[in-house]
């Protein structure tokens, strides 16, 4: 008899929406029966935690997380290795007996995790140094503008700072004369092996922006400051793939003789900060309303608010769950 495909649910929203909240009331207490899968692009990253808003260590500690603080900040971390290692954890947490919970607002890690990643390419490592070195010579704008020209649609979704993806969309577009968009993806298998209940978060725009803007407030109350400072004095810069993340790469200031410094003005970065959280959580909103197949779970500003969408969500499972095991 073949293997019946994995239940996996899968939990995302934007930035600030409240998925660690929702987390801790779904699995209070010790032995939880879920473990959570993270998909983050760099809660990856070690020592990188205020401004990524980790889960706390004692939720941590009593509900197991995957995928949190797995890399050096100067290691590079692509959508590949994160669906690689997705799929290694979840088949690990099933054969425990307990339920994979991937959660997370990293779109195009989600995307991929869900429907397979794309056909893979032909790779060229002359041509990947000869990108890096135009790259360096020229900057980013001429070649996101080639790409624009050339393939649109793999232009219109790499992130400002996904130097990775940019260089990678060229390779194949240059080595090959086809877009990356245009290889297919390999979506039959992850049907056959998971069974997905997927679950958004939805709130009203003013309302998220908000709480983004009061959860930029804590991360500098809690000292992310600090924690930037003794990064950087460990010798990390925007360079570092861990460093481009938004929340650290307003910190520095290039002094254009080959090196950073960081800005005292706190209050002009943690404006900074917010106002690109907020671009980055409309991006994000834009990415997961192109996802089908979601359960939509709309949150506000009133109390109890996170409480009822907990109880909806852990509803849902349920008849999620008893569905797959034929009650």
């Amino acid at each position: 008899m073949p293997e019946r495909p994995v239940p996996v649910i899968v939990l995302f929203g934007p930035t600030a929406s409240g998925k660690t909240e929702i987390l801790s009331r779904l699995f209070p207490g010790e032995n939880p029966g879920a473990e959570i899968v993270s998909a983050d692009s760099i809660q990856v990253y070690r020592g990188i935690d205020i401004g990524t808003a980790k889960p706390p260590v004692a939720l941590r500690g009593s509900l197991p997380h995957h995928l949190i603080d797995i890399l050096d900040p100067k290691e590079q971390f692509n959508t590949g290795e994160f669906t690689r290692l997705a799929d290694e954890a979840c088949a690990e947490i099933h054969r425990r007996g307990a339920l994979p919970f991937v959660s997370g607002g990293a779109g195009f890690y989600l995307k991929n995790f869900i429907q397979g990643l794309p056909e893979s390419p032909p790779s060229s490592p002359a041509l990947r140094e000869k990108l890096r070195a135009e790259f360096r010579a020229t900057g980013r704008e001429p070649l996101i503008a080639e790409l624009r020209i050339a393939d649109p649609e793999s232009a219109a979704h790499i992130h400002p700072n996904d130097d990775y993806r940019l260089l990678r969309s060229l390779e194949v577009l240059r080595l090959t004369g086809r877009p990356l968009s245009s290889y297919a993806m390999n979506a039959g298998n992850r049907r056959d092996k998971y069974r997905f209940l997927l679950i958004g978060l939805e709130w009203e725009r003013e309302t998220l922006y908000r709480r983004i803007n009061r959860r930029c407030a804590q991360m500098f109350s809690e000292g992310l400051a600090g924690e930037v400072q003794a990064l950087f004095d460990k010798g990390y810069t925007p360079h570092d793939p861990g460093f481009k993340a938004i929340g650290y790469k307003e910190f520095f200031i290039d002094d254009y003789s080959g090196g950073w410094r960081l800005s005292r003005d706190l209050a002009g970065v943690e404006a900074l900060v917010a106002q690109r959280s907020r671009q980055y959580a409309k991006r994000q909103i834009t990415w997961f309303k192109r996802v089908t197949g979601v359960t939509w779970i709309k949150l506000d500003n009133e109390p109890g608010s996170i409480e009822n969408a907990a109880a909806s969500i852990q509803q849902k499972i349920e008849a999620f769950l008893k569905a797959e095991n034929g009650f």
